[in-house]
Parts: C-alpha cells; sequence; structure tokens
C-alpha cells in the first residue's frame, strides 16, 4: 500500500468540506427531473457560477437535438436542458474528464421534493445520492486539486449533463467529444453499494421502438381484408422475448395502438429495451432481430420500421481500466478507505466514456442507496470521504500514473 506523502497529506488536509452538505441540501430542494426544464434552468444557472470559482472557463451547452417515437408513430422532437462544461488547461498534453448529471428520475408532480433527516449521517432526499452529493464531490475535489502544484501539469474538462436519467441522448455526441484524447475519467454515480463498493464492469443498454402499419378493416363484415398491426406487434414481443439467452435479457415494455373494437387495427408501436453483457450479444441481437421483423412483416402482412438502438455500449474491464481502479483503491487503502469493485447490470455515462476507449471508474460519488425511488438517501460523511479520495486520485494521475 502506497502511504501518502507530504504534499499529498497537505492535498487532503486542503479539502474544504464545510459548504458539501449545504450545498446538497440546497440543490435537493430544486426539482430537476429530466423534463423539467425550467428547474433544470434554475440548477444549471446555479452550478456554473460554483464552478467558475475553479480556473478556466464555464459554457452552458445547447443539447443535440433527440427523436422519439409518438404513439401514433408519428418522429416527435424532445426538449432537453442545456448541459454545463468547464474546460481548464485544455492545450495541457495530459488531460482527464470528470463527469456528473443535474437530473433527477422526479418530476415536479412527484410526491418526492424535498429532503429530510432519517439519522444523524443519512439524509433522504431526491438526489442526495444521484447525484447531487457527486456534483458536490466533484467541487470540493477540484478546488482542492487547484491548490496543489501538481495540477498545473495537467488539464481537464467537467461536464455536467442534463439527460443521463433518460440515456443522455442529447448529450451523447457532447461526451463523445470531451472524452476525446482523455488519460482517463472519473463519474460521479453514487457507489453501487452503501459500504462503498464501486461498480465494475457494466452491461449495455439499448431502447427501440418498432413501428407497425397494417390495413384496417371492418371486424365483423371483411376482417380478412385487414392486417392486424397489434397482433404483428403482440408476435414481435414473444419473438423478441424467445431471443432472450444468458447475457442478454429482452424487456417488451409497452405496446400503443388500436381503436374501436370493431375495426382491424392498422397501427400499433412496440417499445422494448435489451440489456447485453458485451458486445457480441449485442451484435448477435442486431441480426436476430432484423430476421424477426421480416419474418413478422410476411407473415402478417405489415410494414415494420425500427427506431432507436444501443445508447449505452456495454462496458468491459480492459487491463487500462483495470489499472485506474486498482489506482482508486490504493488510494482508498492510503485515506483509510477499503474500496472493491463489482460487475453491475445498471448503466450510466460510464458506459459512453468507455466505448470512446477511455478508462473510467464511474462511481465515484457518494456512499448512499435506494436511488430512482421516494427512499434514496445519502451517508452524510461519505461527502468528505469521496471529495479526498478524489482529490487524492487526481493527484496521482497528475504526477505520472500509467494506466
Amino acid at each position: 500500500m502506497q502511504q501518502l506523502t507530504s504534499a499529498e497529506a497537505a492535498l487532503i488536509a486542503s479539502v474544504d468540506a464545510a459548504p458539501m452538505l449545504d450545498q446538497v441540501l440546497a440543490w435537493s430542494a430544486i426539482n430537476t427531473g429530466t423534463g423539467n426544464l425550467s428547474g433544470l434552468a434554475q440548477y444549471v444557472a446555479i452550478l456554473a457560477d460554483a464552478f467558475a470559482a475553479l480556473p478556466g472557463e464555464v459554457a452552458l451547452v445547447a443539447p443535440a437535438k433527440v427523436e422519439a417515437v409518438a404513439p401514433d408513430g408519428r418522429g416527435l422532437e424532445v426538449a432537453y436542458g442545456q448541459h454545463m462544461v468547464l474546460r481548464v488547461r485544455p492545450k495541457a498534453n495530459r488531460r482527464f474528464l470528470l463527469t456528473g448529471h443535474m437530473d433527477t428520475v422526479f418530476p415536479p408532480d412527484h410526491a418526492f421534493q424535498a429532503p429530510r433527516w432519517l439519522d444523524e449521517e443519512t439524509l433522504n432526499g431526491p438526489g442526495v445520492a444521484d447525484m447531487k452529493g457527486g456534483i458536490a464531490v466533484i467541487l470540493a475535489a477540484l478546488k482542492a486539486f487547484e491548490g496543489s502544484p501538481a495540477a498545473a501539469g495537467v488539464g481537464y474538462d467537467v461536464l455536467l449533463n442534463s439527460d443521463e436519467e433518460t440515456g443522455s441522448l442529447s448529450s451523447a455526441p457532447l461526451i463523445a467529444e470531451l472524452a476525446a484524447g482523455k488519460i482517463a475519467a472519473l463519474t460521479y454515480e453514487p457507489s453501487a453499494l452503501p459500504d462503498g463498493t464501486l461498480a465494475g464492469a457494466r452491461g449495455g443498454s439499448g431502447n427501440y421502438s418498432l413501428i407497425v402499419t397494417g390495413k384496417s378493416a371492418h371486424a365483423g363484415r371483411n376482417p380478412q381484408d385487414g392486417r392486424n398491426a397489434i397482433v404483428a406487434a403482440a408476435a414481435l414481443a414473444l419473438g423478441l422475448k424467445a431471443l432472450e439467452r444468458e447475457g442478454l435479457s429482452i424487456n417488451p415494455a409497452k405496446i400503443d395502438g388500436g381503436s374501436a373494437n370493431n375495426v382491424v387495427p392498422d397501427h400499433a408501436v412496440l417499445r422494448f429495451n435489451i440489456r447485453p453483457m458485451n458486445t457480441q450479444l449485442a451484435e448477435w441481437f442486431e441480426q436476430q432481430v432484423q430476421q424477426l421483423i421480416a419474418a413478422v412483416a410476411a407473415e402478417h402482412g405489415v410494414a415494420i420500421h425500427r427506431h432507436g438502438g444501443i445508447s449505452r455500449p456495454p462496458k468491459p474491464l480492459d487491463p487500462p481500466a483495470e489499472r485506474l481502479f486498482e489506482l482508486v483503491r490504493d488510494c482508498g487503502a492510503a485515506l483509510g478507505q477499503t474500496i472493491r469493485w463489482q460487475s453491475s447490470g445498471g448503466v450510466c455515462d460510464g458506459n459512453n466514456i468507455a466505448a470512446c476507449g477511455v478508462p473510467v471508474v464511474d462511481t465515484m460519488g457518494v456512499r448512499g442507496g435506494a436511488i430512482h425511488s421516494p427512499d434514496e438517501f445519502l451517508i452524510v460523511p461519505s461527502l468528505a470521504e469521496r471529495a479526498k479520495l478524489s482529490a487524492l486520485v487526481l493527484h496521482r494521475l497528475a504526477t505520472g500514473v500509467t494506466l
């Protein structure tokens, strides 16, 4: 175990944890559900002001255009909030990427809107763990790191996006742009377990809509002249489920369409999600779904249009990623923190970053749990713990650790 040098000890002592809890309390009280553009606009302005305390330039970046499929099959543009980017020493030869997200899964009309204390060390509230606590960790760690002489020789970008909870569709191009050329990346999702265990390898995720166009007819007089889009969509759903195997889960989630009971329905939209644990399974599914679509279209006499695809590629642990995890583990040990990692079926922006060939640890945020539910909680002492851990990781990356 590598112990702290005097410079590292001074760095850790400089981490100012005092503002972090107040930040989380204030930020959690602002509703930032992905679709709440006014709440996100309020929050991004607060964060832009807070991160302006660091060197570099803060910019608010417009979301990329994203099209979804409406229940009637038409294309529908989806509105997202602005993304915040901080660029520090962009001409440095050795640069890192730190990412977080501003949005939560709780819309403005959800009952879960304000933080409350469960006990002296546990805070319940929307986004306290996922991931407003993580954003506070980024800010505190970078402020301490900037006080170290090692910071002058490296640069970094910080991305806080507004759409992670719905797949980062409007920020994916920005993630790829910022990941390019980076030595390493840290993403501030909460720990995989309340004890601080990190998420290691991750599976991937894809969301799809299959738009089925049949032919309407009278259900009593001439049903044989119709082409039932609902029945075809049901056949697709059953066919998709039959493609499941170890390492590949498929979830047919919803069918939109149909009309009156006496009309053969000429329209349906089947929506589904897949979770491949590796790229081989993702590629296999791509071949199989094309064959399934062709077979169902021929059997039922319908047209089928596919929308969507893999938005979070699988994230294996390659050797550079393993070395980054080992660095985080060793930094934790030097701070008296036990750091482990395990594979996860969940996905996040770490998947997108890894797909760019950049080693990433994507659960550098706070210890907590029950995320995406009204029971979400933050273990408050982990704010300071994780800020110190990040500051030390950045320092060692800056002083020549090779991944």
